[in-house]
């Protein structure tokens, strides 16, 4: 089972961000892996300018290497027919993680509605 957590509100700064994620979202994503309820973790990060990409992709990287062979990947748009969809896929392809998937509404979801 795949759990999903939002991350939302940080700071428009990439340094500012990154602080505010190593707080209280990092904490609650590492109790949702701990609490064994799950197999997987998805976190769904608004989108941001390109300066955001290398601190979120280090997180991520860390903690699904502290999490194996729990799966930890990470999304980061703000529609949600593509969010909805990225996260199915994800929960369906057990050899993802460490990753961080940028999502564009138009091509992440394909005419036939599956990535």
């Amino acid at each position: 089972m795949q759990a999903v957590l939002h991350i939302e509100d940080l700071p428009e700064t990439a340094l500012d961000a990154a602080a505010a994620f190593h707080g209280a979202p990092l904490a609650e994503a590492r109790a949702a892996l701990a609490a064994g309820k799950c197999d997987a973790l998805a976190l769904v990060f608004p989108p941001a300018p390109h300066d955001h990409a290398g601190w979120r992709k280090a997180a991520i990287a860390d903690l699904a290497r502290a999490a194996a062979p729990k799966r930890v990947n990470a999304l980061a748009g703000s529609d949600p027919r593509a969010v909805s969809a990225a996260l199915a896929w994800l929960e369906n392809a057990p050899g993802i993680t460490g990753q961080l998937l940028a999502l564009d509404a138009g091509a992440a979801i394909p005419q036939n509605g599956a990535i």
